[in-house]
């Protein structure tokens, strides 16, 4: 019942209810009876005429509106057959109870009731929410230990993007930035290719004393001077030279306070397990530290579209996926292509950011004494966790997958059919991996084959681990089948020019569909991100947007009531592309 009214005989008053919950609740016995909803109905379809009885005098009084702020509880008790007042032709119960509570008289000139409550008219305006900077994330990542982990795996585009960002607002983080670009830069040839004041001051310094002495360095130094010196050691980006926020397509236009219904609510369940790894946290701090906090509806649009339908020819999507996706954003549809295409161009110095924070999570949890798998995948390679199909990364070459692979303790690798870069196998090999492959070497891998009844192949002097060799079958297709279903069949960015987009989202969506099988599903059956997928693909939902919370509401029966055993359906705070809105989850 969402806003009932019920006028008495011969007035015109009218009560309003914005919000009604109705709960039976039976006590002792075993069986609902012949008809469980006929209670239900009857005590719903009572109601209006039970909320006029009761508010009869003052509906029929001339005074001024009342509201009632506190909830009013009715509580009501059937009778049973020879019971004193059951009737048997259905009528209304036979007690009714209601508990007192306060009214409020409303000011002629107040807003409306449906505009603003009474007890809102009297709140101050909330703080206007916007998101943690790049410097909060770098903080966070220092307190965790993990600063110069992903500093490691960031390429020079990203750290210059994010040292410029940290300039002025946190001069030690700024100077471990930069310390990360000197410290590449005297790597890769000799200090004269530093301008002049910088070799000057880092000459013969340690590594480990790049930091601190660059902090001072910085201290010292003015604005112009400082961004000078640190787009100087790795070349010549501009982050006012990209393409500006909004130059293709307009802003967005957010949904404030609307209600929608979409046929799929998965999009919705990546949240939650977005969340716990901090992943969401890290969006809008990465996007803010390249001037792009405002678009992130856009990367939240691409994501959605990773578990929705397939994108047919590559490129077309239904209606209902558009509008499932831009519900999902918190945006009005349609989200123009163009727009996401342009978003895409913008975005890529922050996807190294996000790419990292995902990897840096799944590493930690990785035992090594579990295989992690490797596969050839929209012209680079994928890595992911073989318990749990759980992505990892994904990179150009084989060198781009070892930091993440010593990270997660140096595991075996199992390399899965795709199309390989011609020199993955030598690389692996080179820097000692103990890998186990069907994919057919070149000439001049430095392999041995395995006495298998299959063809299979290992790295020289490496001893298989049998039960390696016995499961590399399931694991490929298994992994197959995700890059078909995820890389293949939906794609988030069709239009854009550079993958990098594509690949983050994927990485993301990968991961939330598999942290939802593994919680729901791993004590029973092989825990597989697909299941997921095909399981809650079509799990509908109506989203109800509020100031200050969007609520998805699901349907009950069997896969809420799992989602909701598992944990899955807790509130997701401060979501960054909802404006800060806390995502909540109900049934009904």
């Amino acid at each position: 019942m969402s806003a009932p009214t019920a006028p008495t005989a011969g007035e015109t008053g009218e009560i309003t209810v914005h919000r009604c919950t109705v709960t039976v609740v039976r006590r002792g016995g075993w069986s609902w009876g012949p008809d469980p909803r006929g209670l239900v109905r009857q005590v719903v379809d009572a109601l209006p005429e039970l909320l006029a009885d009761h508010f009869a005098e003052r509906l029929a009084a001339d005074g001024p509106d009342v509201e009632i702020t506190e909830p009013l509880t009715v509580t009501v008790r059937p009778g049973r057959p020879g019971w004193p007042g059951w009737s048997a032709s259905g009528g209304p119960p036979v007690e009714v109870h209601f508990a007192p509570v306060p009214m409020v008289e409303i000011p002629v000139d107040a807003p409306a009731a449906d505009a603003v409550s009474f007890e809102e008219s009297f709140a101050a305006a909330p703080d206007p929410w916007t998101a943690a900077s790049a410097a909060a994330l770098f903080a966070e990542l220092a307190e965790r230990g993990e600063r110069d982990a992903l500093l490691a795996l960031l390429p020079e585009e990203s750290v210059r993007a994010y040292l410029l960002a940290l300039l002025g607002v946190d001069d030690t983080a700024a100077a471990r930035l930069l310390a990360e670009l000197v410290g590449r830069a005297l790597a890769a040839g000799p200090a004269e290719a530093l301008p002049e004041r910088l070799r000057a001051a880092v000459a013969g310094v340690d590594a480990a004393d790049l930091p601190r002495l660059l902090a001072d360095f910085l201290a010292s130094a003015d604005r112009e001077e400082a961004v000078r010196l640190a787009r100087s050691p790795a070349g010549p980006y501009d982050r006012d030279a990209e393409e500006p926020p909004g130059a293709a397509g307009g802003t967005v236009a957010v949904r404030a306070t609307d209600e929608v219904r979409v046929w799929s609510a998965l999009p919705f369940l990546l949240a939650g397990p977005l969340a716990r790894i901090g992943y969401l946290d890290a969006i809008g701090p990465a996007l803010a530290g390249v001037e792009l906090a405002e678009d992130a509806p856009l990367f939240a649009v691409a994501l959605a579209y990773k578990v929705l339908g397939v994108t047919a020819r590559g490129r077309r999507r239904t209606e209902r996926d558009s509008e499932a996706a831009a519900a999902f954003a918190g945006l009005h549809p349609p989200v123009a292509e163009e727009r996401l295409a342009a978003f895409a161009r913008q975005v890529r110095p922050a996807l190294p950011v996000l790419d990292g924070v995902l990897a840096l999570s799944v590493c930690r949890g990785h035992d090594p004494a579990d295989p992690l798998l490797i596969t050839g995948a929209d012209d680079g390679l994928l890595l992911v966790d073989a318990q749990g199909m759980f992505p990892i990364a994904w990179a150009a070459e084989a060198a781009g997958l070892l930091p993440h692979w010593q990270a997660c303790g140096r595991p075996p690798v199992l390399l899965c059919d795709g199309p390989l870069p011609p020199d993955t196998l030598r690389e692996l090999a080179s820097v000692g991996v103990p890998f186990l492959t069907g994919v057919r070497p070149l000439r001049g891998d430095p392999v041995a084959r395995l006495p298998w009844r299959t063809p299979l192949w290992t790295a020289a002097g490496v001893a298989p681990d049998v039960r390696l060799t016995a499961g590399l079958p399931a694991h490929a297709e298994r992994f197959a089948d995700l890059v078909t279903a995820l890389v293949t069949e939906r794609r988030a960015v069709p239009l854009a020019q550079d993958g990098g987009l594509e690949r983050t989202v994927t990485l993301a969506a990968a991961l939330g569909l598999s942290t939802i099988a593994w919680t729901l599903w791993r004590d029973r059956e092989t825990p597989d991100p697909l299941l997921a997928l095909s399981r809650f693909a079509d799990l509908e939902a109506t989203v109800r947007f509020e100031p200050g919370a969007v609520r998805v509401r699901v349907p009950m029966g069997r896969r809420h009531a799992d989602l909701l055993r598992g944990g899955l359906l807790a509130d997701v705070p401060d979501v960054v592309w909802l404006g800060g809105r806390t995502l909540t989850f109900s049934a009904g």
